[in-house]
């Protein structure tokens, strides 16, 4: 089904023919929202609530602007609201990525938001600078820096009760270190360990005091991904320490990691023969489940967490996941299935036996804008929109914006990532489409100009001028190859193109020199994850010149990236008749006339396969099956638990405060697979593959692969 999906977004991409341009978002617009918040790369979020607002702030390592901060109502929907800074405020080489010197995989990362005295604070790490903080009264900025220094990072910072504030840090061995109240620096001789190594506590952490409770959020992944909270009377311990969460990967494998042969110095300028691609085990958690991030109250009262998750060549983005106090410690996941959280979930605020009708929403809405015709004020000053960020600090002379376009001038480099001026946006998923126009004709001798992707390893297609001849070529660092095209550009105008499918890793570049038909050029490529650069891809606009000198400039326009997977509103397939294939077997479910739901052969599709999905309201389902049966959960949600009965009114939209044991909230899993929650257990509809026994409602979630015997997916029955 995926490869198929992938190769009608291959076709139409070809043909010029992509899907609408709505951009992902959470909100699927019923008081209900689907996981990931973001579908592109927003790692080690911390989250506070000042009043009746959240905000969000996520590392952005090497990029910039800097350290940016998001804003929301409701938790679900965002916007952007600001960055720390525009520009590293240091002097080094390295930030600016010249003469050979870079930050890869350091920058600033792994940052903490608080709010108190009136301001904003953003605590974080630069590599080999310290502590950093920036303070603003608004979150809109601008903001004032402060280099703390001292050996302190990935932290969390508590301001107490008392006026003194603690920065929480250390991987294993957990230290507190008490911060001068002017930010100029932690106040020495305050360090003191309070956890000891040998404790399973990680990284990452996250300090709260709530009802008097000092209450520690920490991540760990030795010897695999899951998080804990530590709890103690006084900030300085002793603490005992809960996992509130493991193996929530919402069904996501471990990724395919980069490989750097042992031995090798690593160097982004050594060619793609120095790269591989690590061995893939779909059935491994790794510590690809979700993990390290902030906990925050809602207005309601209620208390959820904002923890990322890798999300294969995309990167690491955020889950909203629904959490419940249980003997004083806040778990994550509902009633009956702690450790584990729904994909699909109701929004903060909104009951999950509400009526739709009833509740005041926000318009779903994602929080950038990533389509950009650069159609701003003819000035060098005017900053982009806030989707982009330079590939380290630019040089503020060699681009502009002119006439409604993007102008990158070509600085001397050897290749994508030693090239200045690097203007990049990170990819979004499950699939896009980007696609830019180049123009070619202030090109000079050695300009090689295009569309890339920033990863490692990399890859780009674009324009290379060698004395008057222009060439389209693709390159792909992982097998250091080079594909030519000669090409013809009398306008000297081309499109490029690269199609994404995230979620499986891999990427197409295509080209056209009229806008509607396109080529592809260069093989499908695989896609990874990797711990270099700690990024996911990311489109890259650039101009350099390959024989070491400043060159001409290529002008670039229009911008756009297209979502075919955006719009989910026909995903669930309200009032149609189905049938349930489960993805460990591939047999479809039927309906026993013995009064419990089994499974059958693979080309069985007699009547008691067929299935009619009934809205219910909110993403909540019943299923009735094609003799007038509908589903129920019986008892404890044990095997034989999942039978039937022959209630009629599930065919109304709840309206009272019960819960109806027929109904179920659907958990979309995009290309037609899903999951069945329970209401009453908040557990979810599976059968084992192995053992034989008839359907639960007894599975607490998705294993990696998929094939545990909880996803399923659905299939139309063609009804006369």
């Amino acid at each position: 089904m995926k490869k198929l999906l992938f190769a009608a977004l291959l076709a139409a991409s070809f043909t010029g023919t992509t899907a609408q341009t709505t951009s992902w978002t959470a909100d699927n617009g019923n008081g209900t929202f689907t996981n990931p918040l973001f579908y592109d790369e927003f790692s080690d979020p911390d989250v506070i609530r000042v009043g009746d607002d959240y905000y969000l702030a996520g590392t952005t390592m090497h990029s910039v602007p800097g350290l940016v901060v998001l804003h929301s109502k409701d938790l679900v929907n965002w916007e952007f609201a600001s960055y720390c800074f525009d520009r590293f405020d240091f002097p080094e080489d390295r930030f600016a990525l010249k003469n050979h010197q870079e930050i890869y995989g350091q920058g600033i990362w792994a940052p903490c938001i608080r709010y108190a005295n009136g301001q904003f604070y953003i605590f974080s790490n630069v590599n080999g600078k310290g502590l950093q903080c920036y303070t603003s009264e608004k979150i809109e900025g601008p903001w004032t820096h402060h280099n703390m220094q001292g050996n302190i990072y990935d932290l969390g910072v508590l301001f107490d009760d008392d006026g003194k504030i603690y920065a929480i840090h250390g991987y294993g061995t957990v230290k507190c270190t008490e911060l001068k109240a002017d930010m100029s620096g932690p106040i020495e001789g305050t360090e003191r360990v309070i956890i000891p190594d040998g404790n399973g506590v990680g990284e990452g952490h996250h300090m709260y005091k709530i009802g008097g409770m000092y209450y520690l959020i920490s991540t760990d992944y030795s010897p695999n991904g899951r998080t804990l909270c530590s709890r103690s009377k006084s900030i300085w311990g002793p603490y005992e320490t809960r996992v509130i969460t493991a193996d929530e990967t919402y069904g996501y494998h471990a990724a395919s990691l980069t490989q750097v042969p042992r031995g090798t110095k690593y160097r982004i300028g050594e060619d793609g023969t120095k790269f591989g691609l690590g061995s893939l085990d779909k059935d491994a958690t790794a510590c690809t489940n979700a993990h390290q991030g902030g906990i925050v109250q809602a207005t309601d009262g209620s208390w959820w967490a904002l923890f990322m998750q890798d999300f294969h060549s995309i990167g690491r983005t955020v889950c909203l996941m629904p959490m419940t106090w249980e003997d004083g410690w806040p778990m994550v996941g509902l009633k009956g299935n702690l450790g584990r959280a729904p994909r699909t979930w109701f929004k903060p605020g909104v009951p999950s036996v509400a009526v739709p009708q009833q509740q005041a929403q926000q318009a779903p809405h994602a929080p950038y804008l990533r389509s950009d015709n650069f159609d701003y004020k003819n000035s060098p000053s005017t900053p982009l929109t806030p989707i982009w960020q330079w590939n380290h600090n630019p040089e503020e002379k060699m681009w502009s914006l002119k006439n409604g376009r993007l102008r990158l001038n070509a600085m001397p480099a050897e290749q994508l990532m030693w090239a200045r001026n690097t203007l990049t946006q990170r990819v979004i998923g499950p699939r896009s489409v980007a696609t830019v126009e180049l123009y070619t004709k202030a090109m000079k001798d050695g300009d090689v100009c295009g569309l890339g992707n920033i990863n490692v390893p990399c890859s780009w297609i674009g324009i290379v001028k060698e004395g008057k001849n222009l060439t389209l070529r693709c390159f792909e660092q992982l097998t250091n190859d080079t594909v030519s095209v000669p090409v013809g550009l009398p306008d000297g105008k081309i499109w490029l193109r690269m199609i994404g499918d995230y979620d499986h890793d891999q990427a197409q570049y295509a080209y056209s020199t009229d806008g509607v038909t396109f080529q592809p050029v260069g093989r499908m490529m695989p896609l990874s994850y990797q711990l270099i650069t700690f990024q996911g891809s990311r489109h890259a606009l650039f101009a350099f010149n390959i024989k070491g000198k400043t060159g001409g400039y290529a002008e670039f326009d229009n911008f756009t990236v297209e979502e075919p997977c955006a719009d989910r509103s026909a995903n669930i397939p309200y009032g149609k008749t189905i049938r349930i294939i489960n993805k460990a077997t591939g047999r479809p479910a039927i309906a026993l006339k013995h009064g419990v739901l089994y499974d059958t052969h693979a080309g069985d599709k007699s009547q008691l396969t067929h299935f009619l999905v009934i809205d219910r309201g909110m993403g909540r389902v019943a299923l009735q099956c094609a003799d007038g049966r509908y589903v129920k959960v019986y008892g404890n949600g044990l095997p034989g638990d999942v039978r039937f009965t022959d209630t009629s009114d599930s065919t109304t939209v709840r309206t009272t405060d019960d819960i109806n044991s027929t109904d179920f909230l659907w958990q979309d899993y995009l290309d037609h697979d899903f999951m069945l929650l329970s209401l009453t257990n908040h557990r979810y509809l599976g059968k084992s593959p192995t053992t034989g026994s008839p359907y639960s409602m007894d599975f607490t979630g998705p294993d990696p692969a998929r094939r545990n015997g909880a996803v399923l997916t659905w299939e139309l029955v063609d009804t006369p």
